[in-house]
């Protein structure tokens, strides 16, 4: 017998999640503790709900810009090796107790050296916090797998400096190199020499792109950054056109995509707080998906879209009418999708994910 798609049920569900901001996931408590422990005095709020609701507020913006704004706050409690610890440590408490098993979170190192930290200092903490959270979720019965991506600011120009970082900790929990930030005036082919370092030392690397841009920030990002996977990349449905009768048509870009399994990190909250698109069920997700675009489901910022994994899930149930074997393909398509090695890839998948879905299944 299938189990019901309900929210609880949906959080009994092993999970895999490839983009996940760390200074967009902070629980609303801690950024309050966090500035009262280090002089921190721009917060709007200081009650826990107020803060919630500014940060959701705040992030609904309809456009990237603004949606990156309230990251002042979060990014200014983050200063010191304790704070970086225990929003790493608190990451992946909350992301074991939503049943992630894997999952790449994402910071940018250079926002967190204002307090005096070298770039070195700031991802060791991170990564001891990481480690010593996936500890504290085995204590409590979650098995959890967090690696680490470091993000360059597309705006700024240090790129290369944090690729090489990347490289530097990829034996210690790094797997991977990002470059974030507004889309439109900071094309990713500002920052070639960066992913041609990454490509020479043989190293992955993700590119936001497609996302408050349109169809040239993919291209760019594939054709001469070479990226590994796109986050977000919505974008892509301008190069699809779909008959009266249903038939698509892709075009040159969508189809190397599709052909060549490019992964899609997919955020639909995100993308409908930041007006890439209109709502959910406006969210060519699904169009993706039934193309069979590799599609992943991802949470973007947990605190700022006030969201978790289970309920991305949710909403894409509830727009579009998915069981339990979508839910376990689009898993599957994200563990793929890994910047981890292929056997600890095949392991998760073969002995956690479909081992766990075909009882929900039935």
């Amino acid at each position: 017998m299938t189990t019901p798609l309900t929210l609880e049920n949906i959080r009994q569900s092993p999970k895999a999640l490839l983009h996940d901001h760390l200074d967009g996931g902070l629980r609303p408590a801690t950024v309050i503790e966090l500035a009262a422990q280090y002089g921190y005095d721009q917060l709007p709020e200081t009650e826990v709900d107020k803060l919630a609701t500014f940060f959701k507020t705040a992030a609904h913006s309809g456009s990237l810009e603004r949606y990156l704004e309230p990251f002042a706050h979060t990014v200014g409690v983050m200063q010191t090796p304790d704070a970086l610890h225990r929003v790493a440590y608190e990451c992946v408490e909350d992301l074991a107790r939503d049943n992630v098993v894997y999952a790449e979170v994402r910071f940018a190192p250079e926002l967190h050296i204002d307090g005096g930290l070298s770039l070195d200092a700031v991802v060791d903490a991170v990564l001891a916090g990481f480690a010593d959270g996936e500890k504290a979720a085995a204590a409590e019965g979650h098995s959890i797998v967090v690696r680490c991506l470091v993000t360059a600011m597309r705006h700024a120009a240090r790129s290369l400096e944090i690729a090489e970082l990347a490289v530097r900790f990829r034996d210690k929990g790094v797997v991977g190199f990002d470059i974030a930030g507004a889309e439109a005036g900071h094309p990713p082919t500002r920052h070639l020499d960066a992913f041609e370092y990454m490509r020479s030392n043989n190293e992955r690397f993700t590119i936001h792109a497609g996302e408050a841009f349109g169809l040239p920030s993919i291209q760019e990002a594939i054709a001469f950054c070479g990226a590994d996977r796109l986050g977000h990349g919505v974008r892509i449905v301008d190069d699809i056109e779909i008959d009266a009768d249903g038939t698509a048509h892709l075009g040159r870009l969508a189809a190397l995509l599709r052909d060549k399994r490019i992964p899609f990190e997919m955020c639909p909250s995100s993308n409908v707080q930041t007006g890439a698109v209109a709502s959910i069920a406006e969210h060519p997700f699904d169009l993706l998906a039934r193309l069979r675009f590799r599609v992943t489901v991802n949470t973007d910022n947990r605190l700022m879209s006030d969201t978790t994994m289970s309920m991305e899930m949710l909403r894409l149930v509830e727009a579009f009418g998915y069981g339990w074997s979508d839910l376990e393909r689009f898993t599957i398509n994200a563990m793929k999708s890994a910047f981890i090695a292929f056997d600890e890839r095949l392991a998760v998948i073969d002995e956690v994910i479909k081992p766990r879905y075909a009882v929900l299944i039935g």
